[in-house]
C-alpha cells in the first residue's frame, strides 16, 4: 500500500501561518501601541476608541487653526492699538501745539504741523491696510483688496471692497469738506453709507471650541473691518445706527478728525480768520478725545478675543492630553505584555520552521510495505 504525507503537509501549512498571523499581530501591537486591530477583538472598546479617535482629530484640527486665528486677532489688536497711538500723538504733538497762540502766527509752523497731521493720517490708513500671511486682516470678507487710500491732500478717503456675490471691488470716494452750516464732514452719498454699514456689519465666525456651531453667533468673531477700527463701532452696533449716526461717526473717525484737522489748516492758510480757526480747531480736539475712547473701546474687544482664544488653546490641549491618555488606558497595549507576546509567537514560529524540516526528510518510501 501507498500511503503520502500531504494532508500531513496541509496541517502543518495551516499551523505555521496561524503561528506567523499571531507573530505579526504581536509586533504591531508594540508598533502602533494599540492592543486591538479590529471590532471583532473587542467590540466595545474598539468602539470607543473611534469615538475618541473622532473627538481627538476635531481638537487637533482646532488647535492647528487656533494658531492662524490667534496671530490674525493679535496683529488687529497691534493695529487698533497703532490708531489709537497715532490720533493721540495727533491732537497732543499736533493740534494742541498749533492751538497755542505763540504758535499759529507764522504760516510756515502752520504748514510744518499741517505736514505732520498728514504723516500721521497716511501712518494710520496704511495700519489700516495692514496684511497677514498675504491677505488684508482688517477687509472683513475682502481678503484680497487693499480696503484704504488716502490722498496727499490728506482730504480724500477710498475705500475699495469686493462684497460676498459680486465680481468686482466697489470703490467709495469721500472727501473732507467744509459743509453749508461752516462744519467740516465727508462727503459721502447715503447709498454709499449703507455699503459702508454693509462692510462694517461683515462677520467671520469660526469654531475653535468656544461657542457650538448651531449657533454661529456664539462663535468667535475674527472679523473687524478698517471701518470698525477707525470709527470704533462694532458690528452689532453699526448695524442698528441710522445714516445720519453712521455719517457723524465716519468724520468723526481717527481718520476723519485728521482730515478735519488738515482741512481746517487749509482754511486758516487761505486767510481764514484766527478767532473761527481756533473755534474749529478746539471742537476737532474735543472730539479726537472722545475718539480715543472710541478706539480704545475696539482695541479692549480685541484683547478679550485674545485672551478668551488664549483660554480655549489652553482648554484644547488638556483635552488633547486627556485624550492621549484615556485612549492608552482603554485601548493602549501593555508594552511588557505584547513584548512577551511576540517572543513566545517568535519561539513558536521558529520551532514550527525547524519542524519542517524533520518533515522534509520523511520520503515516502518509507511508508512502502
Amino acid at each position: 500500500m501507498r500511503v503520502t504525507n500531504a494532508p500531513m503537509y496541509r496541517k502543518y501549512s495551516a499551523a505555521v501561518n496561524d503561528v506567523h498571523s499571531n507573530l505579526n499581530k504581536a509586533m504591531n501591537k508594540i508598533s502602533s501601541g494599540a492592543a486591538y486591530e479590529a471590532a471583532a477583538d473587542n467590540p466595545l472598546a474598539y468602539y470607543q476608541g473611534k469615538k475618541m479617535d473622532h473627538q481627538f482629530l476635531d481638537t487637533e484640527a482646532k488647535l492647528e487653526l487656533m494658531g492662524d486665528v490667534k496671530n490674525r486677532i493679535y496683529q488687529q489688536e497691534l493695529g487698533a492699538r497703532e490708531v489709537q497711538s497715532l490720533l493721540t500723538k495727533a491732537k497732543t504733538l499736533d493740534v494742541e501745539y498749533i492751538l497755542n497762540g505763540t504758535n499759529n502766527i507764522k504760516p510756515t509752523t502752520v504748514e510744518t504741523i499741517r505736514s505732520s497731521l498728514i504723516q500721521k493720517q497716511q501712518s494710520a490708513v496704511n495700519t489700516l491696510n495692514a496684511q497677514y500671511e498675504n491677505f488684508y486682516i482688517y477687509g472683513g470678507n475682502d481678503l484680497s483688496t487693499s480696503p484704504f487710500a488716502m490722498d496727499a491732500d490728506g482730504k480724500t478717503l477710498t475705500f475699495n471692497h469686493k462684497f460676498p456675490g459680486d465680481t468686482a471691488v466697489t470703490t467709495i470716494k469721500m472727501t473732507m469738506k467744509q459743509q453749508a452750516d461752516g462744519t467740516y464732514g465727508f462727503d459721502v452719498s447715503d447709498a454709499d453709507l449703507e455699503l459702508i454699514r454693509k462692510a462694517m456689519t461683515e462677520r467671520g465666525y469660526v469654531d475653535i471650541g468656544y461657542g457650538t456651531i448651531d449657533e454661529p453667533s456664539t462663535l468667535l468673531d475674527t472679523f473687524t473691518g478698517g471701518f470698525n477700527v477707525m470709527t470704533g463701532v462694532n458690528a452689532d452696533t453699526a448695524k442698528t445706527m441710522s445714516p445720519a449716526d453712521l455719517r457723524k461717526a465716519l468724520n468723526n473717525s481717527s481718520v476723519g478728525l485728521m482730515a478735519q484737522a488738515i482741512a481746517v489748516t487749509d482754511s486758516y492758510l487761505d486767510n481764514e480768520d484766527l478767532g473761527t480757526f481756533t473755534k474749529d480747531l478746539s471742537q476737532v480736539m474735543d472730539n479726537m478725545t472722545l475718539a480715543e475712547h472710541k478706539v480704545s473701546s475696539i482695541y479692549s474687544d480685541l484683547g478679550n478675543k485674545y485672551s478668551l482664544i488664549e483660554t480655549t488653546e489652553t482648554r484644547l490641549k488638556s483635552l488633547e492630553d486627556g485624550l492621549k491618555e484615556e485612549y492608552k488606558d482603554k485601548l493602549g497595549a501593555d508594552p511588557y505584555e505584547a513584548i512577551m507576546e511576540m517572543f513566545s509567537y517568535q519561539f513558536s514560529y521558529t520551532a514550527s520552521l525547524q519542524l519542517s524540516s524533520k518533515i522534509m526528510e520523511s520520503s515516502l518510501f518509507n511508508f512502502i510495505n
